[in-house]
């Protein structure tokens, strides 16, 4: 069947077709015979009653730097998509929320993936505190004495902003390192927020494990690799992508949180698993797909909406 589908996305003209998750899973709607329409998450408002975006129809074709054709501008009422995908990237602030919040009106009628509501309650680096048992020590402060007492006991933490993405603003801090109160300095200037600090992973040498769990059951991995000299892995500072398989770890931990997270509507879902240990919940915007698909000639976009298509189907 032909679904109407609508991205909310950051501009279209300038992704990565070659890394891009979003444009990897709108060309496939494409192969499936769904229509696009595009939009930003500033063009959404509440109008008399109906959720309306101003955006633009699409064509997509994997060539670089002629990838996507506009039709003309339009505003389309939300309630009449059959998807919605919400796929801009963070930070997770208030702006962000704040779309949550109007799709939700139409969440009974339009599928929207992942759910909103959800997603606004699940932020990545809070999400993972419902499994004490999976993560590393963990600590989410924003005073500078529970941030030291955290340090003097661990020793070794890395100390990252609680809603921040690809990598900005993480830092180690080993036993020797004297920079704990020029970063809450920092931070706290920038934002009210707690920060959020763990106990460091050796192990994210060897690299730091992105899972796709799809529906909440884990579809395959790829291994972010931190570049010489680097702590962090994320492919937007450096990271380089390698094969890799599903340990028997990396199926308890999905285990666990996959009824979670099919249950409250979290179709795609990317966690990341340092050594034996999970750190991150990623609900907002993950990504991985094309790589995956690259290393292990599956269709992880295909896996994906099937399982739309399935909960569309039973919603009749």
């Amino acid at each position: 069947m032909a679904l109407n589908v609508a991205f909310q996305m950051d501009p279209i003209e300038s992704v990565d077709i070659d890394a891009d998750s979003t444009f990897r899973l709108a060309e496939e709607a494409q192969s499936r015979g769904h229509s696009l329409f595009v939009y930003g998450p500033q063009a959404l408002s509440w109008r008399e009653g109906r959720v309306v975006a101003r955006g633009r129809d699409v064509q997509l074709q994997r060539v670089r730097g002629d990838h996507v054709s506009f039709g003309a501008w339009r505003e389309v009422d939300l309630a009449d998509m059959d998807v919605v995908w919400l796929r801009q990237d963070p930070p997770f602030d208030m702006g962000y929320i704040t779309s949550t919040h109007l799709l939700d009106f139409v969440a009974d009628g339009t599928l929207i993936v992942n759910e909103p509501f959800w997603v606004r309650n699940f932020p990545e680096k809070l999400l993972v505190l419902r499994f004490p048992d999976l993560i590393p020590p963990t600590l989410i402060a924003r005073d500078l004495g529970t941030l030291r007492d955290f340090k003097a006991e661990h020793g070794d933490i890395i100390l990252k902003p609680l809603y921040g993405n690809g990598g900005a603003g993480v830092f180690r801090l080993t036993d020797s390192d004297r920079n704990l109160a020029s970063l809450h300095e920092l931070f706290s200037g920038i934002n009210r927020e707690p920060l959020i600090a763990q106990a460091y992973l050796p192990a994210v040498t060897k690299g730091d494990k992105r899972v796709i769990l799809v529906d909440g059951e884990p579809v395959g991995a790829i291994n972010r690799v931190p570049a010489e000299g680097e702590t962090r892995s994320n492919m937007h500072v450096g990271g380089k992508a390698m094969k890799a398989e599903l340990t028997d770890r990396d199926r308890e931990i999905c285990a666990e949180i996959g009824p979670i997270l099919r249950e409250r509507g979290q179709v795609f879902v990317g966690i990341d698993v340092i050594g034996d240990r999970l750190t991150e919940i990623n609900v907002t915007s993950p990504t991985g797909i094309q790589e995956m698909e690259r290393f292990d000639g599956s269709n992880v976009a295909g896996r994906i909406w099937e399982a739309i298509e399935g909960r569309l189907d039973s919603r009749g």
